[in-house]
């Protein structure tokens, strides 16, 4: 099977241009290929592993990967997806969420010479004339083509800003930027992003001429993948002080049934024959499929020792045991009252819930659990030696799970 081949098969592919130029660059591992990131946090997460993930797979393949922060393109916003104006951010908060990407992307990436590349559109977005840019670039671009786009007519009825107008030639000119510095000649994006991609294809190929090199391809459900990084809490960030290892593993630990199979595709390197063989597997295999896609996404991110860490806390965990490992909340001593506490607060404290009345609702549900005993009774306290030590585990519904101890 051809490297190409094998990202079709994996279900990473969606649309794309000049398929068999694309091939040949990919499987003799000429592309020189790049994907971009936006500076929006001060971590990835796991919206973004299908892109890392692809990434690192061309490179083993011998092509050369680029990764552009859009230093410059984060001080306008992406309207893609969106129905309401990004809030604007400092250019020191954007240098600073652009180090913590490159950290993050080293694990995946070989940045050594000549095997990778890592740049910042701001290098040549803000010091652009902007005369000179209308001129040379704003020519080739057709406003009743761009209102046409899909990224554009989600906004028309609330009003699209000029300054989010301009995003899908500021991603373009992204484009001709690398081809003219670098060689670059593919781009990978999100199927939400094909607009402002084709965008990047036909100004190098109108402004060079039909003999510029450039071709375009999106990942198949990126936009699904996006989503794959929310939760009910929010967001699952590849910064273990954002979410600790163990969470991370319990992440992808808890995916759908019908999702398992399709991650451990497109996110891990396992050959597929051996993710294939798995398509025969059901109910309690199911669950092993689980433990291997979160021991091998963890791996990645985090390294073997915190992997199996987490694969063993969380055995522990489910086996009725105490995990080691576990996310942790500290009790102090004024969270006390005569060296009691009860169960509300415990939950509250603890982060399990936002409020008294949400914990009311978890313990009158029958949805508490503490050192695996089910807590039905408001009113359940605990001395506060029972928090010394290694503490006790208290659980929220079959995902949420706290170790508390005494701080």
């Amino acid at each position: 099977m051809t490297v190409f081949d094998e990202l079709r098969a994996r279900g990473l592919l969606a649309q794309l241009t000049d398929e068999e130029e694309i091939k040949e660059l990919i499987n003799q591992g000429k592309a020189t290929f790049y994907i971009g990131f936006d500076p929006t946090a001060d971590s990835l997460h796991v919206g973004h592993f299908m892109a890392l993930c692809l990434m690192k797979r061309l490179q083993m393949a011998g092509n050369k990967p680029i990764a552009l922060i859009g230093g410059g393109t984060a001080m306008i916003g992406d309207p893609s997806g969106r129905t309401d104006m990004r809030s604007m951010m400092t250019k020191e908060t954007i240098d600073h969420n652009c180090e913590c990407f490159k950290k993050q992307m080293s694990r995946f990436i070989d940045f050594s010479e000549g095997k990778a590349l890592l740049v910042n559109n701001a290098d040549w977005l803000l010091d652009l004339n902007y005369i000179e840019f209308i001129r040379d670039i704003g020519a080739h671009f057709s406003v009743n083509r761009m209102l046409s786009a899909e990224c554009y007519k989600q906004r028309m009825e609330k009003g699209l800003s000029f300054l989010e107008f301009n995003y899908m030639i500021m991603q373009s000119y992204d484009f001709l930027s690398l081809y003219e510095r670098y060689g670059c000649n593919m781009q990978f994006g999100g199927d939400d992003q094909w607009s402002n991609m084709l965008g990047g294809t036909e100004l190098i190929r109108r402004k060079l001429g039909k003999d510029a090199y450039a071709m375009t391809i999106t990942l198949l459900l990126n936009s699904e993948g996006k989503k794959m990084g929310k939760t009910q809490k929010g967001a699952v960030w590849l910064d273990p002080n954002k979410t600790t290892p163990f969470e991370f593993y319990q992440y992808w630990r808890n995916v759908a049934d019908e999702d398992v199979l399709k991650c451990l595709k497109m996110l891990t390197f396992l050959p597929l024959e051996q993710i294939v063989e798995m398509e025969k597997w059901e109910g309690s295999q199911l669950n092993e499929a689980k433990e291997i896609l979160a021991y091998e996404l963890t791996n990645l991110v985090h390294g073997e020792e915190e992997a199996v860490k987490a694969r063993e806390s969380a055995r522990a965990l489910f086996g009725g045991g105490n995990a080691a490992d576990m996310p942790t909340s500290e009790l102090n001593e004024e969270d006390f009252e005569e060296g009691k506490i009860d169960i509300l607060a415990v939950l509250v404290k603890s982060g399990l819930t936002a409020s008294r009345s949400e914990a009311r609702r978890a313990v009158e549900q029958g949805g508490v659990v503490v050192s695996d005993e089910k807590v039905t009774d408001i009113k359940t306290f605990y001395e506060k030696d029972a928090f010394s030590g290694d503490g006790i585990v208290v659980r929220r519904g079959k995902k949420n799970f706290k170790k508390i101890v005494l701080g």
